[in-house]
């Protein structure tokens, strides 16, 4: 496993996921359809949130189950805490610190077809 640092565009929100990266998705549930976002879920022990809690905010629809976190400044989604797994974290990999996401090949997750 790999130590990765993360963080939005503007450096206010900033974390570090321990993993590997051999699995990453897309969704087409309408919200991650529409942000395009590449994801790799890590347990919550393996997630560390550095700097700028106090610059997220949280988007929550549907069930009002999964945790959706943006940043106040600059609007970039860097995680999440998923519906169907809320005790991982969803990471936005494009947010991570020397990944190349046009090298990735993202499986797909049929979020559309979660009641």
């Amino acid at each position: 496993m790999k130590k990765y640092r993360g963080s939005c565009h503007c450096g206010k929100v900033q974390f570090e996921v321990t993993t590997n990266l051999e699995r990453v998705v897309r969704c087409n549930c309408s919200l991650c359809s529409r942000r395009g976002a590449i994801m790799h879920r890590v347990p919550a022990e393996q997630f560390t949130l550095i700097a700028g809690e106090d610059y997220l905010t949280l988007y929550q629809f549907h069930t009002k189950t999964a945790k959706h976190y943006f940043c106040k400044v600059c609007g970039i989604y860097p995680f999440h805490r998923p519906r169907v797994a809320p005790d991982f974290y969803g990471i936005n990999v494009a947010c991570l610190e020397d990944v190349d996401t046009f090298k990735l090949e993202p499986g797909l997750v049929d979020g559309r077809s979660y009641e």
